[in-house]
Protein backbone atom coordinates (compact mmCIF):
# COMPACT_ATOMS: atom_id res chain seq x y z
CA UNK A 1 0.00 0.00 0.00
CA UNK A 2 1.46 3.19 -1.22
CA UNK A 3 1.92 5.85 2.01
CA UNK A 4 0.16 8.61 2.97
CA UNK A 5 1.92 11.81 3.18
CA UNK A 6 1.22 13.75 6.57
CA UNK A 7 -0.27 17.02 6.12
CA UNK A 8 0.23 20.41 7.99
CA UNK A 9 -3.48 22.08 8.74
CA UNK A 10 -4.03 25.26 9.60
CA UNK A 11 -7.34 27.38 10.06
CA UNK A 12 -10.67 26.64 8.66
CA UNK A 13 -12.08 27.80 5.14
CA UNK A 14 -15.54 28.88 3.81
CA UNK A 15 -15.45 29.89 0.24
CA UNK A 16 -19.14 31.69 -0.02
CA UNK A 17 -20.70 32.71 -4.10
CA UNK A 18 -23.74 34.86 -4.36
CA UNK A 19 -25.91 35.43 -6.79
CA UNK A 20 -27.77 38.96 -5.84
CA UNK A 21 -31.38 39.30 -6.92
CA UNK A 22 -30.65 42.46 -8.98
CA UNK A 23 -34.64 42.65 -9.63
CA UNK A 24 -36.14 42.38 -6.13
CA UNK A 25 -32.65 44.76 -4.94
CA UNK A 26 -34.18 47.61 -7.55
CA UNK A 27 -37.66 47.04 -5.71
CA UNK A 28 -36.87 47.68 -2.57
CA UNK A 29 -36.82 50.75 -0.84
CA UNK A 30 -33.98 53.28 -0.87
CA UNK A 31 -34.00 53.01 2.95
CA UNK A 32 -33.91 48.98 3.24
CA UNK A 33 -30.77 49.26 0.43
CA UNK A 34 -29.12 51.58 2.68
CA UNK A 35 -30.06 50.15 5.47
CA UNK A 36 -28.62 47.03 3.98
CA UNK A 37 -25.71 48.28 3.29
CA UNK A 38 -24.81 49.55 6.28
CA UNK A 39 -25.43 46.55 7.89
CA UNK A 40 -22.99 44.88 5.60
CA UNK A 41 -20.13 47.15 5.64
CA UNK A 42 -20.40 47.37 9.52
CA UNK A 43 -19.71 43.34 8.96
CA UNK A 44 -16.72 44.01 6.98
CA UNK A 45 -15.28 46.55 9.82
CA UNK A 46 -15.74 43.73 12.29
CA UNK A 47 -14.43 40.95 10.11
CA UNK A 48 -11.21 43.67 9.34
CA UNK A 49 -10.34 43.67 12.97
CA UNK A 50 -10.22 40.10 13.53
CA UNK A 51 -7.62 40.33 10.24
CA UNK A 52 -5.42 42.84 12.11
CA UNK A 53 -5.83 41.22 15.31
CA UNK A 54 -4.54 38.03 13.46
CA UNK A 55 -7.17 35.97 14.70
CA UNK A 56 -8.86 35.35 11.00
CA UNK A 57 -8.84 36.79 7.81
CA UNK A 58 -11.51 37.28 4.77
CA UNK A 59 -11.30 38.17 1.10
CA UNK A 60 -14.27 39.85 -0.95
CA UNK A 61 -14.55 39.82 -4.24
CA UNK A 62 -16.91 40.37 -7.48
CA UNK A 63 -17.18 37.52 -10.04
CA UNK A 64 -17.38 37.68 -13.16
CA UNK A 65 -19.95 35.28 -15.75
CA UNK A 66 -23.09 33.50 -14.92
CA UNK A 67 -22.02 31.36 -11.50
CA UNK A 68 -21.91 34.32 -8.86
CA UNK A 69 -21.91 37.75 -8.54
CA UNK A 70 -19.64 37.78 -4.97
CA UNK A 71 -17.02 35.78 -3.47
CA UNK A 72 -16.72 36.00 0.14
CA UNK A 73 -14.17 33.54 1.09
CA UNK A 74 -13.19 33.43 4.97
CA UNK A 75 -10.71 31.95 7.24
CA UNK A 76 -11.15 31.02 10.96
CA UNK A 77 -9.85 29.28 13.39
CA UNK A 78 -12.06 26.52 13.85
CA UNK A 79 -15.38 25.15 12.10
CA UNK A 80 -17.46 26.46 14.84
CA UNK A 81 -16.43 30.18 14.46
CA UNK A 82 -16.42 29.72 10.48
CA UNK A 83 -20.34 28.49 11.10
CA UNK A 84 -20.99 31.11 12.91
CA UNK A 85 -19.51 34.21 10.24
CA UNK A 86 -21.90 32.05 7.24
CA UNK A 87 -24.67 32.60 9.56
CA UNK A 88 -24.27 35.99 10.52
CA UNK A 89 -23.99 36.76 7.28
CA UNK A 90 -27.12 34.59 5.96
CA UNK A 91 -28.93 36.47 8.79
CA UNK A 92 -28.27 40.19 7.26
CA UNK A 93 -30.35 42.23 4.93
CA UNK A 94 -28.05 42.35 1.96
CA UNK A 95 -28.29 38.05 1.91
CA UNK A 96 -32.21 38.23 1.70
CA UNK A 97 -31.28 39.80 -1.96
CA UNK A 98 -28.59 37.06 -2.96
CA UNK A 99 -28.66 33.05 -3.69
CA UNK A 100 -26.05 30.84 -2.74
CA UNK A 101 -24.44 29.44 -5.71
CA UNK A 102 -21.85 27.18 -4.20
CA UNK A 103 -19.84 27.04 -1.28
CA UNK A 104 -16.44 25.04 -0.06
CA UNK A 105 -15.99 24.10 2.98
CA UNK A 106 -11.68 23.30 3.72
CA UNK A 107 -9.02 23.75 5.36
CA UNK A 108 -5.21 25.46 5.05
CA UNK A 109 -3.23 23.03 4.16
CA UNK A 110 0.71 22.40 3.60
CA UNK A 111 2.25 18.95 2.84
CA UNK A 112 4.98 17.35 4.13
CA UNK A 113 6.40 16.24 0.87
CA UNK A 114 9.58 18.03 0.38
CA UNK A 115 10.25 17.97 4.43
CA UNK A 116 13.10 15.32 5.19
CA UNK A 117 13.72 13.45 7.72
CA UNK A 118 13.72 14.46 11.08
CA UNK A 119 12.40 17.76 10.29
CA UNK A 120 9.45 19.35 11.47
CA UNK A 121 8.15 21.98 9.52
CA UNK A 122 5.26 22.87 11.46
CA UNK A 123 7.70 24.12 14.36
CA UNK A 124 8.69 26.85 11.43
CA UNK A 125 7.30 30.43 12.09
CA UNK A 126 7.40 30.93 8.22
CA UNK A 127 5.37 27.55 7.84
CA UNK A 128 2.72 28.60 10.78
CA UNK A 129 2.27 32.11 8.68
CA UNK A 130 1.42 29.82 5.61
CA UNK A 131 -0.78 27.90 7.93
CA UNK A 132 -2.70 30.92 9.03
CA UNK A 133 -1.98 33.58 6.46
CA UNK A 134 -4.00 37.07 6.24
CA UNK A 135 -5.55 37.11 2.83
CA UNK A 136 -4.38 39.70 0.24
CA UNK A 137 -5.99 42.35 -1.10
CA UNK A 138 -4.72 41.95 -4.76
CA UNK A 139 -6.87 43.10 -7.24
CA UNK A 140 -7.77 39.31 -8.62
CA UNK A 141 -8.90 36.39 -7.32
CA UNK A 142 -8.87 32.89 -8.91
CA UNK A 143 -10.85 30.21 -7.12
CA UNK A 144 -11.27 26.44 -8.01
CA UNK A 145 -11.77 22.60 -6.36
CA UNK A 146 -9.76 19.96 -7.80
CA UNK A 147 -9.12 16.26 -7.27
CA UNK A 148 -6.39 13.70 -7.66
CA UNK A 149 -7.57 11.21 -10.78
CA UNK A 150 -7.88 7.66 -9.60
CA UNK A 151 -8.42 5.40 -12.82
CA UNK A 152 -6.41 2.84 -14.16
CA UNK A 153 -2.63 3.28 -14.11
CA UNK A 154 -3.35 7.12 -13.41
CA UNK A 155 -4.20 6.56 -9.70
CA UNK A 156 -2.63 9.01 -7.55
CA UNK A 157 -2.79 7.29 -4.74
CA UNK A 158 -1.04 4.42 -5.59
CA UNK A 159 2.03 5.79 -6.60
CA UNK A 160 5.35 5.29 -4.23
CA UNK A 161 5.96 8.38 -1.92
CA UNK A 162 8.59 8.84 -3.82
CA UNK A 163 7.01 9.81 -7.45
CA UNK A 164 4.85 11.76 -5.45
CA UNK A 165 7.54 13.72 -3.70
CA UNK A 166 9.22 14.37 -7.09
CA UNK A 167 6.29 15.40 -8.97
CA UNK A 168 5.18 17.54 -6.28
CA UNK A 169 8.46 19.09 -6.02
CA UNK A 170 8.73 20.09 -9.99
CA UNK A 171 5.12 21.60 -9.90
CA UNK A 172 6.34 23.76 -7.16
CA UNK A 173 9.22 25.02 -9.33
CA UNK A 174 6.56 26.13 -11.90
CA UNK A 175 4.79 28.07 -9.32
CA UNK A 176 8.08 29.72 -7.93
CA UNK A 177 8.48 31.30 -11.27
CA UNK A 178 5.35 34.13 -10.48
CA UNK A 179 6.51 34.60 -6.88
CA UNK A 180 5.21 37.89 -6.38
CA UNK A 181 3.29 37.74 -9.00
CA UNK A 182 0.68 35.20 -7.77
CA UNK A 183 0.04 34.45 -4.24
CA UNK A 184 -1.86 31.05 -3.90
CA UNK A 185 -3.70 29.09 -0.92
CA UNK A 186 -4.42 25.56 -0.73
CA UNK A 187 -7.13 24.03 1.10
CA UNK A 188 -7.99 20.59 1.98
CA UNK A 189 -11.18 19.23 2.06
CA UNK A 190 -11.00 15.42 2.30
CA UNK A 191 -14.04 14.48 4.35
CA UNK A 192 -15.29 18.17 4.56
CA UNK A 193 -16.98 19.07 0.41
CA UNK A 194 -17.00 16.94 -2.64
CA UNK A 195 -13.87 17.50 -3.83
CA UNK A 196 -9.99 16.50 -2.31
CA UNK A 197 -8.85 20.27 -2.54
CA UNK A 198 -9.15 24.04 -3.38
CA UNK A 199 -6.54 25.66 -4.76
CA UNK A 200 -7.25 29.82 -4.43
CA UNK A 201 -4.82 32.90 -6.48
CA UNK A 202 -4.58 36.25 -6.33
CA UNK A 203 -3.06 37.97 -8.45
CA UNK A 204 -1.95 41.78 -9.43
CA UNK A 205 -2.63 41.35 -13.00
CA UNK A 206 -5.48 38.98 -14.09
CA UNK A 207 -3.20 37.55 -17.04
CA UNK A 208 -0.44 35.71 -14.81
CA UNK A 209 -3.75 33.72 -13.38
CA UNK A 210 -4.56 32.46 -17.29
CA UNK A 211 -0.56 31.58 -17.50
CA UNK A 212 0.54 29.91 -14.35
CA UNK A 213 -2.76 27.74 -14.47
CA UNK A 214 -1.68 26.97 -18.31
CA UNK A 215 1.85 26.28 -17.76
CA UNK A 216 1.01 24.05 -14.47
CA UNK A 217 -1.07 22.09 -16.83
CA UNK A 218 1.62 20.84 -18.44
CA UNK A 219 3.08 19.54 -15.38
CA UNK A 220 2.94 15.49 -15.29
CA UNK A 221 1.08 15.70 -11.77
CA UNK A 222 -1.52 17.78 -13.42
CA UNK A 223 -1.40 16.55 -17.07
CA UNK A 224 -1.95 12.90 -15.22
CA UNK A 225 -3.39 13.14 -12.33
CA UNK A 226 -4.98 16.44 -12.30
CA UNK A 227 -8.85 16.72 -11.89
CA UNK A 228 -10.85 20.39 -11.90
CA UNK A 229 -13.73 21.75 -10.84
CA UNK A 230 -15.70 24.97 -12.00
CA UNK A 231 -13.47 28.38 -11.72
CA UNK A 232 -14.29 31.13 -10.62
CA UNK A 233 -12.76 34.67 -11.38
CA UNK A 234 -12.86 38.10 -9.88
CA UNK A 235 -11.83 41.91 -8.96
CA UNK A 236 -11.25 42.98 -5.46
CA UNK A 237 -14.25 44.40 -4.10
CA UNK A 238 -13.03 47.28 -1.25
CA UNK A 239 -15.18 47.71 1.66
CA UNK A 240 -15.25 51.31 0.57
CA UNK A 241 -16.66 50.94 -3.05
CA UNK A 242 -19.24 48.27 -1.85
CA UNK A 243 -22.26 51.36 -1.73
CA UNK A 244 -20.96 52.16 -5.81
CA UNK A 245 -21.04 48.01 -6.57
CA UNK A 246 -24.85 47.86 -4.71
CA UNK A 247 -26.03 51.41 -6.29
CA UNK A 248 -29.13 51.24 -8.09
Amino acid sequence: MAQAVETMDGWYCLHDLRKIDWVAWKQASPAKREEAIAEFQAMLTDWEAIDEAKTGSHAVYTTLGHKADLLLMILRPTMKELQEVELAFNKSALAGFTKQTYSYVSIVELSKYMAKEGEKPEENPGTQARLRPRLPKWDHICFYPMDKRRQGNDNWYTLPMEDRRRLMYEHGMTGRKYAGKIRQIITGSMGFDDWEWSVTLFAKDALDIKKLVYEMRFDEVSARYGEFGSFYVGNILPQEEVPTFLQI
